[in-house]
C-alpha cells in the first residue's frame, strides 16, 4: 500500500500530537517557501532486536521499526533542483543534474540526497526537483538510526513524487545504503535502511550480503502489553573505536582458525571441539565472542518463530538469553579500557530490578556506552521511567512502539 493514514502509522495515544506535528511542519514549510505543501511523507528509526554484532559476520538480525520517525512536507518542482530544510540544520540545496559523488559533501545530508537520486537514477527509476521541510523526533546517538530514516526519507518522497510508487521498500533501504557507502562516505551495513524501509518486524539473513535475504514478520505488538523502552546512559563513545573493532576482529580470527573468512562459515560441533587450540593461539576472549556469534545466530531463528507464533513470552524468554550473552559473552556492556564508568551495567541492573521476572532488557546496538533496550509491561512503565530516568536524568528513558509500516507517503 502506497499511502498510509496518520491513524494507521501512529498509536491512537500519539495521534493527536501528530496530528499538530504535521501542523507545524506544513505552516513551517509554508513559511519557509511561501506555499502551502502538497505532499506528506514519513520514515521510521529502527531497534535492533536479536542478532547482536552478527551482521559483520555473515549472521542473521531481527530488527524493528520503531514510534519516532522523520517526516517531510513537500511540493514538487520542475527545475531539476532538491531543496530541504531539515528543523535545526542549514538549507541543503542538491542539482540533481550532476549525480556525480561531491568529495566536499562526504558525511552531510546533501551527499545522502544526491546519493539517492543517483541510485534511483542507476536503477532505471524518474527522479526530480522538490522543496521539502523535515523534521524528526528520532534520537541522535540513541542507536536509532536517524541517518536511514533520513535517506529512506528522501527515497519515498522521490517514489511518491516520481514513480507512483512502484519503487519496492527493499530497493528502496538498497538504494538508501548505496547512498550512504558511497556518497556519504560510511561503509554501513543494510539492517538500519531495511528496517525503516520495510517497518514492523523483519529477519535479516546476510548469509550472502550480495543478496540478504528479507522476512517480514506478521506480530502486532500493540497486542503484547508491553512497550519498548530505549534508555540512553549518556555515556561517550569517545575513545571506543578499539573495543567496537575487537568485536569483528575477534570473531574473524577464530573463522580463519579453520580457514574461513567469517564465523557463518564455521559450525558449533567444530568451535566447541577445537576451543583448547583456539583458547592458545587467540585467547578466551575470542573464544567467547565465538560462541556468543554461534549462539546468537540460532537465538534469531527463535525469536522470530515465536513472534510468528504470537508467543510473547517465549519471545522475551530469548530476548533475555540474548542479553546475558552480550554481557557475559560477547562483552560489549563496557569497555575494558575504561571499566570506571559502566553506565550500560547499571541501566541493565535498574531494569532488571524493576522488571523482575517480567519483560526483558539488553544491551541496544553496538554496546560499550549508549543505550539499553527494554520490554516493559504497560503497568510497570510509569515505575520503570520514573526509577532508570531518575538515574540518568530527565528524557533518558523514551517509551516507544513497533511502527506496522516503514517509509511512506503520508494521507492527512
Amino acid at each position: 500500500m502506497a499511502l498510509h493514514t496518520l491513524g494507521e502509522i501512529y498509536t491512537p495515544d500519539a495521534l493527536e500530537m501528530q496530528k499538530e506535528r504535521y501542523a507545524q511542519a506544513a505552516a513551517e514549510f509554508e513559511r519557509l517557501y511561501g506555499t502551502k505543501p502538497l505532499r506528506f511523507f514519513s520514515a521510521p528509526g529502527r531497534t535492533e532486536v536479536g542478532g547482536n554484532h552478527t551482521d559483520h559476520n555473515h549472521g542473521r538480525v531481527l530488527a524493528a521499526g520503531v514510534s519516532l520517525d522523520v517526516i517531510a512536507a513537500v511540493i514538487p518542482t520542475d527545475d531539476g533542483i532538491v531543496e530541504v530544510k531539515s528543523a535545526g540544520f542549514p538549507l541543503d540545496t542538491v542539482d540533481l543534474s550532476d549525480l556525480t559523488v561531491h568529495d566536499d559533501e562526504l558525511n552531510t545530508s546533501a551527499s545522502l540526497i544526491r546519493g539517492v537520486a543517483a541510485g534511483f537514477s542507476k536503477n532505471g527509476h524518474k527522479i526530480g526537483g522538490f522543496k521539502a521541510y523535515t523534521t524528526s523526533n528520532v534520537l541522535k546517538g540513541s542507536g536509532l538510526s536517524s541517518s536511514a530514516a533520513f535517506e529512506v526519507l528522501i527515497g519515498n518522497i522521490l517514489n511518491g513524487l516520481y514513480n507512483e510508487h512502484s519503487v519496492s521498500a527493499v530497493e528502496i533501504a538498497q538504494l538508501s545504503q548505496y547512498a550512504e557507502n558511497v556518497y556519504f562516505g560510511k561503509p554501513s551495513g543494510l539492517m538500519d535502511q531495511m528496517a525503516s524501509s520495510v517497518g514492523g518486524f523483519i529477519t535479516i539473513d546476510f548469509a550472502d550480503p550480495a543478496q540478504p535475504v528479507i522476512d517480514s514478520i506478521d506480530f502486532d505488538f500493540a497486542s503484547s502489553g508491553h512497550r519498548l523502552c530505549i534508555v540512553d546512559t549518556k555515556g561517550s563513545h569517545a575513545d571506543l573505536t578499539p573495543e567496537y573493532a575487537a568485536v569483528p576482529q575477534e570473531m574473524k580470527a577464530v573463522a580463519q582458525f579453520f580457514g574461513k573468512e567469517v564465523l557463518r562459515e564455521v559450525d558449533k560441533d567444530t568451535l566447541v571441539s577445537n576451543i583448547t587450540a583456539i583458547r592458545e593461539k587467540l585467547g578466551d576472549r575470542a573464544v567467547l565472542r565465538a560462541l556468543h556469534f554461534i549462539d546468537e545466530n540460532e537465538r534469531v531463528l527463535r525469536e522470530s518463530d515465536a513472534l510468528v507464533n504470537k508467543d510473547f513470552d517465549t519471545f522475551l524468554d530469548v530476548v533475555k538469553e540474548s542479553g546475558r550473552s552480550s554481557y557475559m559473552y560477547l562483552q560489549n556492556v563496557f569497555a575494558a579500557s575504561d571499566p570506571t564508568h559502566q553506565g550500560l551495567s547499571l541501566a541493565l541492573w535498574l531494569a532488571s530490578d524493576v522488571l523482575g521476572d517480567r519483560g526483558a532488557c539488553r544491551v541496544h546496538g553496538g554496546g560499550f556506552a549508549g543505550t539499553i533496550q527494554a520490554f516493559v509491561p504497560e503497568d510497570l512503565a510509569e515505575k520503570f521511567v520514573s526509577v532508570v530516568g531518575g538515574v540518568f536524568g530527565e528524557g533518558s528513558c523514551y517509551m516507544l512502539s513497533i511502527r506496522p509500516f516503514g517509509g511512506t507517503e503520508v494521507k492527512l
